[in-house]
């Protein structure tokens, strides 16, 4: 009884598991019918379909992927592998070799090929059969044959078929052979004799064995030319173990191993072993399109064979569809090849949606196919198909540009409508239709571009090179009226033309409209410095406000304190402990005790982000503070510890045992040779502390915790530098660069995991990375970054995730590319502005608010540069400058002394 129940248990189990794989392939199916390009998706539905033996569907899904995606070798084999199983009718052999045909086109594969030659011998006694097999193997060796770690295996298969062709062609034993069967036999030994001398004079593996069993075979000595041929294969196999050695022992994917390569095979100059190394470098490296546009480039430019480029390019834009580069080079080269119009329109087409990650992308996509159309154009011709295409398409870009790229983009990708000026070029230059270039132009000036000078000297080129001088001044009237950028230039231009063709009502038209406009322009940017010398002003009036109460607080805080100093000197023997030693007193000033600070202290109080008052309360007195350090001497940090030192800061002030806490979570990195938490002079922990390490190495592994959590705050830790010698020294883990396999996310729920997000993202590829944005306090902030293994799932991630509602947030997918960090911006000539206070005026870390800068005032205030011109052109005119300031008189140290002492 129970064994039937356990047999019932686990028939059970089988129906259960049997019902779950049926729900996930249903799952699958839905998935791909929503977003056809999931990679993943693909592989785990064949992997059910092939375990579950529905061999039907099986089919069908191996079809569709196939003809998305190129297919690797193991896929491809267990495809193979099924098929051949099923084919036992001549015409399902038939398909089987339709299939290897498209399985040889993907990768460079030696197993494929093998597999190839070795199932076309099972249709040997077809009629042609022999001659099949032998034009397989051709192909083989031509394909793989020079492979040095894997063409032998082809080699041996190729002379077994031969020798067995041979036996079958002896005559009986005992009796003679008659001419034809000798002529047989002879012209069969030849082939096999052919073979190995061709083997033995390409560089392979095991060269030396293929040689003896040569000698061992043949009946008569081998020939002086093959010997010959053997030895220079050999050397040159010499010269290439050196980089197969490398293959390897390298990592996928051996990137840098097959550049090198590469290198060594250009430089040698054979095109099939430079084809061959290339395609092995690929077949390891698919998803890298710089791999695949050198590899196009140097078909193009040297084999310049229409099928080998086309089928590279054409893998090429399979394996990476989101590189536009790609893309281009394929429209290019079937043009060169003078592929058909339609075909290259449908490539155009299957561009267009293959999903690039910029705006710009779509633009040198339309550029590209509209260089293409515009070459087609005989212009000598008033009208032709061709140009009314190329109208059309020219049309289409613009209107594409504005709808699909602006709605998913915000952005056109074509500010300067550079599309739009080459539609305006080829109507004025080649059609003769300057109407339609005016049209152009006006529609282009309609799009935020008329404040610009050089849009308007564009246009005034074209009308002055196919236009009339009407139009010229017309144009440039309306510039000199609308640009804001660079005003004097257009006014010169104007003026230059009316010197040269103008009349005298011209001329005096012209100049009373750039003096009028060159007014205006000098008042507003008069109005502007003065608004800008006003906030200027304000704002010093505001910091001398809050330095005079500063000052009023400081003196009421030494009044209180000066009262309740007898009480506090009972307390003071019980005050100093070895935390607080380290600390300087929360107010110090120039002048009092040694005088200036020393390096650590200066860190101390300024803090990492250049705030440092005391949050606590008032401060310790200064003869309390003094009195407890009065046995311990001051341990001040040695800068030249700085390379076995890390920063840690942003840790919890109430951490309660800081040095047990860090030496725990810093002990896996290497010996520790002190740990310095910084307390205040209550003995509050200030939540940084510096840890000494005894090797360097042993430091920089330390730096890999930077965000580690600890309770419940990221944890920051940096390199020790004294900010005072590297005063540009930035710490930032994080790329601030474009990264194509890397997505940032927006608009996430703050409660939303890094697991639950990692569920959402994983549907769409290998996430090797999710990091969540947190603030100093380690709460959410609703951002994230993550990482795929590639940039092919990360674009398609960005199709399928993009306002994707995620626990009732509406989250925004893209690509990470972080903008550039805004520097300062520099006055525009003619602009007064405040001189920015110099850098090494500030302590280690900033300018902290204990800090007061002793430069006087009227020592930083400057005059207002003299006025200049957009284009760096001083104006001599008075209605081009203002009366700048009289500068301040020179100051003696004398002058310097007295003011200061004043002060």
């Amino acid at each position: 009884d129970s064994d039937d129940e356990g047999d019932s248990d686990s028939s059970g189990d089988g129906e259960d598991e049997e019902k779950e794989n049926e729900a996930e392939i249903q799952r699958l199916e839905e998935q791909l019918s929503i977003n056809a390009f999931d990679y993943n998706c693909h592989l785990d539905l064949i992997k059910l379909l092939r375990q579950e033996g529905e061999l039907v569907k099986l089919r069908r899904a191996r079809q569709k992927m196939s003809e998305l995606f190129p297919l690797t070798e193991e896929i491809w084999l267990d495809w193979l592998k099924d098929e051949i199983k099923m084919a036992s009718e001549i015409s399902e052999r038939e398909k089987v070799y339709e299939l290897f045909e498209r399985a040889v086109k993907d990768y460079i594969c030696p197993e494929i090929w093998l597999e190839y030659a070795q199932y076309s011998i099972g249709g040997i006694g077809q009629e042609g059969g022999i001659e099949k097999v032998r034009s397989i193997f051709e192909r083989a060796l031509t394909a793989v044959g020079l492979h040095v770690t894997k063409g032998t295996a082809l080699w041996e298969a190729y002379r077994e078929f031969e020798n067995a062709i041979l036996e079958t062609a002896q005559p009986a034993p005992g009796s003679i052979p008659s001419p034809e069967q000798q002529q047989v036999l002879c012209s069969q030994l030849e082939k096999i004799h052919t073979l190995f001398r061709r083997q033995l004079g390409i560089p392979l593996l095991d060269m030396e064995a293929s040689y003896a069993e040569y000698e061992e075979w043949s009946e008569e000595p081998i020939p002086e030319t093959t010997i010959k041929n053997y030895k220079k294969a050999l050397q040159q196999l010499e010269k290439c173990k050196p980089y197969e050695e490398a293959l390897l022992g390298a990592e996928t994917p051996k990137l840098a191993e097959y550049q090198a390569y590469i290198d060594f095979e250009m430089k040698a100059g054979d095109p099939a072993r430079i084809q061959l190394i290339y395609e092995r470098a690929l077949a390891e490296n698919c998803l890298v399109p710089d791999l695949w546009a050198r590899y196009n480039q140097y078909l193009d430019r040297q084999l310049k064979v229409k099928e080998l480029v086309l089928s590279a390019h054409d893998r090429a834009v399979r394996n990476c569809p989101w590189t536009v580069g790609l893309w281009i080079r394929y429209l290019l080269a079937m043009e060169r090849h003078r592929v058909e119009h339609s075909i290259i329109s449908e490539i155009f087409e299957k561009a267009l949606n293959a999903g690039f990650i910029q705006a710009t992308d779509y633009v040198e996509i339309w550029q590209a196919y509209l260089d293409y159309l515009r070459r087609r154009v005989d212009f000598t011709q008033d009208s032709s198909k061709e140009l009314e295409e190329l109208r059309s398409a020219f049309a289409r870009a613009v209107e594409y540009l504005k709808q699909e790229v602006e709605e998913r983009f915000s952005e056109s990708g074509d500010p300067s409508c550079t599309i739009m000026q080459n539609w305006a070029r080829i109507e004025a230059r080649l059609c003769n239709n300057m109407q339609k270039a005016r049209e152009l132009w006006d529609n282009i000036m309609t799009k935020g571009n008329a404040k610009y000078a050089n849009m308007w000297l564009e246009y005034y080129n074209l009308e002055r090179a196919h236009g009339d001088t009407q139009h010229c001044r017309k144009a440039l009237h309306r510039a000199v009226q609308c640009t804001s950028d660079y005003p004097e230039h257009v006014c010169e231009v104007l003026l230059t033309l009316e010197r040269i063709e103008g009349t005298l009502e011209d001329w005096d038209a012209a100049v009373q409209k750039t003096e009028n406009r060159l007014a205006r322009v000098n008042e507003q940017r008069a109005k502007a410095a003065e608004k800008e010398a006003a906030l200027a002003k304000q704002e010093e009036e505001r910091a001398e406000q809050r330095k005079q109460a500063r000052a009023e607080k400081k003196a009421s805080k030494k009044a209180k304190k000066t009262r309740i100093g007898d009480k506090r000197k009972a307390d003071e023997d019980d005050e100093g402990e070895w935390g607080q030693e380290e600390e300087l007193p929360s107010k110090r000033h120039r002048g009092e005790g040694d005088g200036a600070l020393p390096e650590e202290d200066m860190e101390v109080e300024t803090g990492l982000f250049g705030s440092s008052e005391n949050p606590d309360g008032p401060a310790v007195p200064k003869e309390k503070a003094s009195s407890s350090r009065k046995d311990v001497p001051k341990v001040l940090h040695d800068s030249s510890k700085d390379k076995v030192t890390v920063f840690v800061s942003n840790l919890s002030y109430t951490m309660a045992e800081p040095e047990a806490k860090l030496r725990e979570l810093f002990g896996s990195c290497g010996e520790l040779v002190e740990i310095r938490a910084v307390f205040n002079n209550k003995g509050t922990f200030r939540g940084y502390c510096y840890v000494q390490f005894r090797e360097e190495e042993a430091a920089r592994q330390a730096l890999a915790l930077d965000r580690t959590a600890v309770e419940g705050r990221p944890m920051f830790v940096s390199p020790c530098v004294d900010k005072n010698k590297n005063p540009d020294f930035k710490v930032f883990r994080y790329s601030t660069t474009l990264e194509k396999h890397k997505l940032f996310i927006s608009g996430l729920p703050f409660s939303c995991t890094k697991e639950e997000l990692e569920e959402v993202c994983k549907a769409h590829g290998n996430v090797k990375d999710i990091r969540l944005v947190t603030n100093r306090a380690g709460k959410p902030k609703g951002l994230a970054y993550v990482e795929y293994e590639n940039e092919a799932q990360a674009s398609q991630a960005v199709l399928k995730m993009d306002g994707l509602t995620v626990k009732d947030h509406v989250i925004k997918v893209m690509i990470s590319n972080p903008p550039l960090r805004k520097l300062p911006e520099r006055p525009e000539p003619g602009r007064a502005s405040l001189p920015l206070a110099p850098r090494h005026i500030y302590g280690a870390r900033g300018k902290g608010r204990t800090q007061l800068s002793m430069m006087p005032r009227a020592l930083q205030r400057q005059s207002n540069p003299v006025a200049k011109a957009e284009n760096g052109m001083v104006q001599n005119s008075p209605a081009a400058s203002s009366d700048p300031p009289a500068e301040p008189k020179k100051m003696s140290n004398a002058d310097f002394a007295k003011l200061l002492l004043k002060k």
